[in-house]
């Protein structure tokens, strides 16, 4: 899967990327939401900069993640000058800005690997999502973000792994279970 995402040209990806964030937008999820969880993507991962100026123009607030003991803290930001190089590269919310639970958020946007239509996925292995959501887990507020060839027919899981209750491609919808 890696591989895929790595040979997607620049267009391809942002239209991929494009045509998923478009989808969210034009869902009820995306409408009623007043706090939203986000992601900065890494190595070819769904973008999320079109959701992000879309939900911040609308008034919604918006959160994303910053790496931390082992698991995730979530940080308001304004906009994306919140925003710097972090850990492993990724972008994350400056230090300074408001700590938020992800219990908080309307909708937390998940990114990974591979997904499968049980709702399960695969991550990079280092499991901070899983710690960090287990809590959310079954309450309708997991949405994965990912491009139609990173499906499988099958995500072995472990006890510790934590399934999304929706998955958005840039060619459906997918609701794993009842939002």
């Amino acid at each position: 899967m890696l591989q895929r995402r790595r040979a997607l040209t620049l267009d391809r990806w942002m239209l991929l990327s494009r045509l998923v964030q478009q989808r969210f937008l034009a869902s009820d999820l995306f409408a009623q939401a007043r706090l939203l969880a986000l992601y900065s993507p890494v190595k070819r991962e769904v973008d999320t900069m079109e959701v992000v100026f879309a939900a911040l123009a609308a008034g919604k607030r918006v959160i994303f993640p910053a790496v931390a003991q082992g698991g995730l803290l979530f940080r308001e930001i304004t906009g994306t000058h919140d925003l710097s190089s972090g850990a492993f590269g990724i972008l994350e919310p400056a230090p300074t800005c408001p700590l938020r639970l992800p219990e908080e958020a309307d909708c937390i946007v998940v990114p990974g690997v591979a997904f499968d239509r049980r709702g399960q996925r695969i991550g990079y292995g280092k499991g901070y999502y899983d710690r960090t959501l287990h809590s959310l887990e079954g309450t309708g507020r997991l949405v994965g973000f990912c491009f139609e060839f990173q499906l499988v027919e099958e995500i072995v899981v472990e006890l510790h792994d934590v399934a999304l209750d929706l998955i958005i491609t840039e060619r459906q919808t997918m609701p794993v279970r009842s939002l």
